[in-house]
């Protein structure tokens, strides 16, 4: 099993895997607004600048996906684009939303530095196809519907393209109702395609559904997961951030306390380096 991984060079010039470094990718779930995405993106950049991590800010334009038709969405794909382009040029971070329709794929990638496919979505082939065709490197979520050998079919759907920039991001396998369960197995077995692999450790502590018109969840577990996906394997972390969880608009049950943030880094750090040093001398 390969202890390197493809690299991903970012329009800005940052590079991504390839076993140089941990690098995060965190913000909020949704844009809330533009003043509080940007507060989020410039607190943990400084984080990030501090403990040593490239970083990609994430925050979505519409979760098409909420539970409850009454959820609240996001400001939608043009303005929520604008707020994001601008905290790109503003703060110089790379920055990621998700799309859900194929027709989104072209306008998503005049701002992003990565488009990022859902879930839910992965398997969609029409939407990987128009993804992959921009040539901006995709974030595909393995599905919780999926075993992880079953993403060799979306890579090859991708890479069908002539677009090789994926990275593979594991959050969580249903295990039931109202219940996910992360298989430490999957990072592993998604290293074996040659690319990054992040641990998305906010979505894998989600209880979908389990509050009635929204999800549920343990946050208390994310440091957990942060730990273990590290000590698997993984290269990078996906981590929803938020100053005050019980106040998101979206996801407040999953996210990661900011004041908690620099912490959790520091010790993922470590972790990583130890197991890099690890596979360096087994090799």
């Amino acid at each position: 099993m390969p202890t390197d991984c493809k690299e991903i060079r970012l329009s800005d010039g940052t590079i991504i895997g390839g076993r140089l470094s941990l690098f995060l990718i965190a913000g909020p779930c949704v844009i809330e607004t533009e003043e509080h995405a940007r507060f989020l993106a410039k607190e943990i950049k400084n984080i990030c600048q501090d403990v040593g991590l490239p970083f990609v800010f994430k925050a979505s334009f519409d979760k098409a996906n909420r539970s409850s038709l009454h959820s609240y969405r996001g400001p939608g794909i043009r303005p929520g684009l604008e707020i994001l382009r601008r905290i790109r040029e503003e703060l110089a971070v790379p920055v990621l939303s998700d799309i859900h329709e194929a027709w989104q794929a072209e306008l998503a990638a005049e701002v992003l530095d990565i488009i990022q496919i859902p879930a839910f979505l992965c398997r969609q082939t029409d939407l990987l196809l128009a993804a992959a065709k921009t040539k901006k490197p995709l974030n595909v979520k393995k599905g919780q519907f999926l075993a992880p050998e079953d993403m060799a079919q979306v890579i090859e759907k991708i890479v069908s393209t002539g677009n090789e920039q994926i990275i593979l991001t594991e959050r969580g396998t249903s295990f039931g109702y109202h219940d996910l369960i992360v298989d430490l197995r999957s990072v592993a077995i998604l290293k074996s395609f040659g690319f990054p692999v992040v641990i998305d450790a906010s979505h894998s502590v989600q209880r979908p559904g389990a509050a009635g018109t929204s999800s549920a969840g343990n946050p208390e577990f994310i440091p957990t997961i942060v730990r273990g996906g590290i000590a698997a394997g993984a290269d990078g972390l996906f981590l929803e951030v938020h100053e005050a969880p019980p106040q998101a608009l979206s996801d407040k049950y999953n996210s990661l306390k900011i004041n908690k943030l620099k912490k959790v880094l520091l010790v993922a750090r470590e972790l990583w380096e130890t197991v890099k040093r690890w596979d360096d001398e087994k090799e």
